[in-house]
């Protein structure tokens, strides 16, 4: 063994023994991250019997049986509160794409010093607590007259348009900081060359950059549609209407004022995961890509 391999064989085992305790961190992470979602699953497939009398922490006795997933489904109307957060979810994350992409087209093309001072602004929107608004905001949705097709009272409290404008105010910031970075990449060469060609600005945002920045668009689709499908905090203040609600504040319903079903609720939660993982499943390559490009462009 020579001298010039010592440092070399010193390193290997740093790199070697720093591995290990990221490997180690990480399954350690992975595991605490797991098991509140395995418990969850376990309670939800034990009979209400069983855990009133063992408890939940108690082994199976009695078996195991999907019947809460089935009463969750019928007793907490489950189908009409998917439907709702359909209404939400689809058009919010339409319009924050599409009007995100408008501002950040123009954040990326025009180099001025306001550009980035509007970014600035944008962003700093996503750094306010929610709950800091909440007075004024609440004041506003129960005073704002609106036509009667959007509210039967006249106002935007309870109504999905009310929570379409909030979800989308406040997704839009990191939207707009996102995408303004991938479009800083397009070579402006693109931009004369279909300028040249007589294209507008609109042609140039719908033609051109909207294609060549897919992978962002659906990376950040994915993360608006778990984010806002998941909204508990909107859904629950600016929705009063048990029957208008979105699942995830309609899961209170199952909550009773005395004694609850907590094997039905789990089962309920378990049920209500079910299309944030079907979203990433069947967007698991635009997000991945979206993510790569994003770390490659840093």
């Amino acid at each position: 063994m020579t001298a010039e391999s010592l440092p070399v064989t010193a390193a290997s085992r740093r790199f070697q023994k720093g591995r290990f305790f990221a490997t180690a961190f990480m399954i350690l992470m992975t595991v605490l991250w797991i098991l509140p979602i395995l418990a969850a699953i376990y309670v939800a497939l034990r009979p209400v019997s069983s855990t009133a009398k063992y408890g939940y922490a108690s082994l199976p006795h009695g078996g195991l049986t999907f019947s809460n997933f089935s009463s969750a489904w019928s007793q907490g109307n489950m189908a009409h509160y998917f439907l709702n957060t359909l209404y939400i979810v689809v058009p919010a994350v339409i319009v924050a794409l599409l009007l995100a992409s408008m501002v950040a087209f123009v954040l990326s093309r025009l180099r001025t010093w306001w550009s980035i001072a509007l970014l600035i602004l944008f962003t700093a929107g996503n750094l306010l607590p929610p709950q800091a608004i909440i007075t004024p905001l609440y004041w506003i949705y129960t005073q704002l007259v609106v036509p009667g097709w959007v509210s039967s009272s006249g106002t935007l409290y309870n109504t999905y348009l009310g929570l379409i404008i909030i979800n989308v105010t406040f997704q839009l910031g990191f939207c707009v900081f996102v995408l303004r970075n991938f479009m800083q990449a397009i070579p402006e060469e693109m931009y004369e060359a279909a300028r040249v060609d007589g294209a507008g600005l609109f042609t140039q945002w719908w033609r051109l950059t909207l294609p060549m920045c897919r992978p962002a668009l659906g990376a950040l689709g994915t993360l608006l549609t778990i984010w806002i499908y998941n909204d508990f905090f909107w859904a629950t203040v600016l929705m009063s209407s048990g029957s208008e609600r979105p699942i995830t504040s309609a899961l209170n319903d199952l909550q009773g004022q005395f004694v609850s079903n907590q094997n039905q609720i789990a089962a309920a939660a378990l049920l209500a995961a079910i299309p944030t993982l079907i979203v990433f499943l069947v967007l698991q390559r635009q997000f991945i890509a979206g993510l790569s490009l994003g770390s490659s462009k840093g």
